[in-house]
């Protein structure tokens, strides 16, 4: 024992001799963990080979260590390299950084794919992506085309974020690295559909390797010096087409016509005037509706002095104005939007469309109320009751409308025959359900819009673009133009509960139209299989509650 009390240490025993007879103990394990290593080797878990994909360079398959599962680790799947690449960045898009493949250069890129200038490959995506989303292109392909670009040039860790007017992306060389993000405001918007091919076309050409970034930003650069297909003046004589043939649509004559033609055109350039000082887009489609609600106004009270003119329906004149006004093109994408998972962009897009919508209201209000106290003038808002059923006269007027409204959108010269075949067939329907069988008006709405979405993704499929060009104008005829003036008619007159059911009403044919389209889009990519496995859509699962 030591001084303080403690017992000696098993090395100073050590030294000590036992007795004769007493075996020697066992020496002390040595420090460390007392496992036993199995003597049998521990087994591997195997991928099951039926639900694991052949190998490619699209499928991510996972290494299996001592504790996976025995069904395996979910594999990640993409569409193979032969699909359109919209199918493969919207799969890719909604899948963890961590959990996407690498992206294989092509062969001639392998050498060089270590020296990739980084922020350039950043500001050429997001410059793409701002020509894409000020055309009226949807959150979700604006996404899928800034990744395709990222990817193509050997960015895999790439993160892009859309939303109304700003646009993000971020990239993270390593998990261990500080990611570099750039981002980008969309500062104007133009509807120029010809523009927006030519962007598919650039996006299609990097994904498939055809392009390199110095060609891509001169393809780029030529895009955008581009000039618009039609001239301000044809701008101006399409919508005085428009307005006429939707005039005839609800049942005007030749009077009316002309009457309604003139009051777009002189509505168009009180719009361009002030657009050109500088005023919001609020008073400018305020100021347009007006020329159209006092030509309505003048005709109903002084019909008897214009020629031919008696009996006419003045109504139909504000209602053709209207339908050149409607904003169609902003709802669809809103509506698409919402429906995808995009809800921060959809509420911008859809407070864009109210603002627009009570801008025509006002401008049409205004008149209406003028003219019903000042003037006199006789506008009935029981006309709405009145059914137009003329198929022979409608159907041409409901295709030269498609038409029309397909150049204001400047829509490529070869696209304008199918869009209007597009328009004339969403019609044709649209009068067999409603006019001849008697159907539901928001139900046959529904169902041509439907088929509207359907033929304009086959036709963006077949032709490798955006199915805009081909939804958009084609539910020119479709839009709730009666209804909208009938119910601010009905307010003029003090007559809430008649302006309230054609207010909704309108409300519920314009949400028809949206819903329509996007599901006719959606059918198509479920019946038009995919080569390889299916990929699935993460974003879906946001709409179960959970």
């Amino acid at each position: 024992m030591l001084e303080d009390g403690k017992p000696d240490a098993d090395e100073v025993r050590s030294e000590f001799t036992p007795p004769t007879g007493v075996p020697v103990p066992p020496a002390p394990e040595p420090p460390g963990s007392g496992f036993a290593p199995p003597t049998q080797p521990i087994p591997q878990a195997q991928p099951n080979p039926q639900q694991s994909p052949p190998p490619g360079p699209t499928a991510v398959t996972p290494s299996f260590g001592p504790f996976t599962p025995p069904e395996g680790i979910p594999v990640v799947v993409l569409p193979p390299h032969d699909a359109r690449w919209q199918d493969r960045m919207r799969a890719m898009v909604r899948i963890p950084v961590t959990e996407r493949p690498e992206p294989v250069p092509p062969a001639d890129r392998q050498e060089s794919a270590q020296f990739v200038p980084v922020p350039r490959i950043l500001d050429l995506t997001l410059r793409i992506g701002e020509l894409l989303l000020a055309g009226g292109e949807g959150a979700e392909d604006v996404e899928a085309a800034m990744l395709g670009v990222s990817y193509a040039y050997g960015l895999a860790r790439v993160e892009p974020n859309v939303t109304f007017t700003l646009l993000g992306i971020s990239f993270q060389p390593s998990l261990t690295d500080p990611p570099l993000t750039m981002s980008r405001t969309v500062r104007r918007r133009g509807t120029d559909y010809t523009r927006l091919a030519a962007v598919f076309q650039l996006v299609e050409e990097i994904t498939a390797h055809e392009a390199t970034l110095e060609d891509a930003y001169r393809r780029l650069a030529d895009i955008r010096r581009n000039r618009h297909p039609y001239g301000t003046w044809v701008l101006t004589g399409a919508a005085g087409l428009l307005a006429g043939a939707a005039s005839v649509l609800v049942g005007g004559g030749p009077v009316i016509f002309a009457a309604a033609a003139l009051a777009a055109m002189l509505g168009d350039r009180l719009a361009w005037l002030l657009a050109g000082r500088g005023l919001p887009e609020f008073y400018q489609f305020a100021a347009a509706a007006m020329p159209a609600a006092a030509m309505g106004v003048a005709i109903a009270r002084y019909a008897h002095w214009i020629p031919g003119a008696h009996g006419v329906q003045a109504s139909a004149v504000i209602t053709g104005g209207l339908f050149a006004l409607l904003p169609g093109r902003a709802l669809v994408a809103a509506v698409q939007d919402g429906l995808t998972g995009f809800y921060i962009t959809a509420s911008a897009r859809l407070l864009e469309v109210m603002y627009l919508v009570v801008g025509l209201v006002i401008g049409v209000t205004v008149v209406l109320y003028a003219g019903f106290t000042a003037l006199g003038a006789d506008l009935d808002p029981d006309q709405a009751l009145r059914a137009y059923d003329r198929p022979w006269v409608q159907l041409p007027a409901a295709m030269v409308l498609t038409l029309a409204f397909a150049v204001l959108l400047q829509v490529e010269r070869g696209v304008l025959p199918l869009v209007t075949l597009n328009g004339g067939i969403a019609w044709t329907v649209y009068g067999v359900l409603h006019q001849q069988a008697g159907g539901n008006q928001v139900a046959a709405t529904a169902v041509a819009a439907g088929l509207v979405g359907l033929f304009g993704q086959l036709m963006a499929r077949y032709r490798y673009v955006s199915v805009l060009p081909y939804v958009t104008a084609a539910i020119g005829p479709l839009l709730p133009g009666s209804a909208t003036y009938f119910g601010l008619l009905a307010l003029t007159h003090k007559h809430s509960d008649q302006a309230f059911t054609q207010l909704t009403r309108a409300a519920a044919l314009a949400l028809a139209i949206a819903v329509g389209v996007n599901l006719g889009g959606e059918l198509a990519r479920l019946v038009l299989k995919t080569p390889g496995p299916a990929a699935p859509r993460g974003a879906a699962k946001r709409t179960r509650g959970f």
